[in-house]
C-alpha cells in the first residue's frame, strides 16, 4: 500500500505538478478548439463515406475494442484511486488552515477557496483525467465502423466532457474533485462491462446500465451543484465560479439532449413489446 501510494501522491512529478500552458501537451484554447473540432469532423466524414460506400457488413476490428475498454477501465480505476487518495492527503497537509477558516473537507471538495492555483496532486490526477478523455474519443469510430452509426448525443456529451475537464483546470473550478470521483467510478464499472461483453461472456452491453450510470451522474451533479451555491454565498466564494456556471450550462444542455434520447428509446421499446404481444 506504500508502494501504491508513491506513485498515486508522493512521486515528485505528482507533488510538484503545475497546470502550465506552454509546458504542458494539450493545454492550450487553441489545442482544446482543433481537437474538438477535428473529432466531430472525422467522425462525420467517416460516417458518411460509409454511407456512400453501400457497405452492408460492418468492419472487422479484432481485439482493439476490448483493449480499448479494459485500458479505459483500468485508467478510471487508476484516476477514481490517485484523486481519493490526493484529496485525503490535501486535507491532511492543510487541516491548521481549515480549522483556521472553519472549513470541513466536504466543504473543500464542494467549493475551492478563492485564489486556489491548479498545482499539486489534485490537479496533476485532474490533468490525466483531461487526458483520458481524448483516449475516450476513439470509441466514436469503433462504433461507426462496426454500427454504421453515429448520434448527435455521442458527439455532444464527448465534446462537453472535453471541454468541462479543461475548464476545471484552467480556472482551478471548484466541484471537479468530486465530479472526477463521480464520472471514474461510473466508467470503471460500464469498460469493464464492455470489456466482458467484448470477450463473448455476455451477448451485449444492456441499455440500463449505461442509461442508468448517467442517470446518477446527473443526479449527483445535481445535488452537488445546490450545495456549490449554498457555499458560495455563505463563504463568501468559491473558486472558479464562473467556469462553474459555463459547466452548469454545458451539463444542462447534456441532460436535455439525454433525456431526449433515454423517452425515444424507451418508447420505442415499449411500442415494439406491445405490437410483439
Amino acid at each position: 500500500m506504500e508502494s501504491i501510494k508513491y506513485w498515486l501522491i508522493q512521486h515528485p512529478s505528482v507533488v510538484s505538478f503545475r497546470w502550465t500552458p506552454t509546458q504542458l501537451y494539450g493545454a492550450t484554447w487553441s489545442f482544446l478548439v482543433s481537437a474538438i473540432s477535428f473529432y466531430i469532423t472525422a467522425a462525420i466524414v467517416l460516417h458518411l463515406l460509409l454511407k456512400l460506400s453501400r457497405r452492408r457488413r460492418s468492419f472487422p476490428l479484432g481485439p482493439i475494442p476490448a483493449l480499448h475498454s479494459l485500458i479505459m477501465s483500468l485508467i478510471s480505476v487508476a484516476i477514481f484511486t490517485g484523486t481519493l487518495f490526493s484529496a485525503e492527503a490535501e486535507a491532511r497537509d492543510t487541516r491548521w488552515l481549515w480549522r483556521r477558516s472553519r472549513t470541513t473537507s466536504f466543504e473543500w471538495l464542494l467549493c475551492f477557496p478563492l485564489g486556489t492555483r491548479p498545482s499539486g496532486r489534485v490537479f496533476f490526477w485532474s490533468y490525466v483525467f483531461y487526458l483520458s478523455r481524448f483516449l475516450h474519443l476513439l470509441r466514436t469510430f469503433f462504433v461507426v465502423l462496426r454500427e454504421r452509426r453515429l448520434s448527435f448525443l455521442r458527439l455532444f456529451n464527448n465534446s462537453v466532457l472535453l471541454v468541462m475537464s479543461f475548464l476545471w483546470l484552467e480556472f482551478s473550478q471548484s466541484l471537479q474533485v468530486l465530479a472526477i470521483l463521480f464520472y471514474t467510478s461510473a466508467y470503471s464499472v460500464v469498460c469493464a462491462f464492455r470489456f466482458w461483453t467484448e470477450l463473448g461472456l455476455a451477448s451485449k452491453t444492456p441499455l440500463w446500465l449505461t442509461a442508468n450510470c448517467q442517470l446518477a451522474l446527473l443526479g449527483c451533479n445535481l445535488a452537488c451543484h445546490v450545495g456549490v451555491v449554498s457555499l458560495h454565498y455563505l463563504r463568501g466564494g468559491c473558486n472558479g465560479i464562473g467556469a462553474w456556471i459555463f459547466n452548469s450550462l454545458l451539463n444542462a444542455g447534456f441532460l436535455v439532449q439525454f433525456l431526449k434520447s433515454y423517452l425515444k428509446t424507451h418508447s420505442q421499446r415499449k411500442s415494439a413489446s406491445s405490437s410483439s404481444a
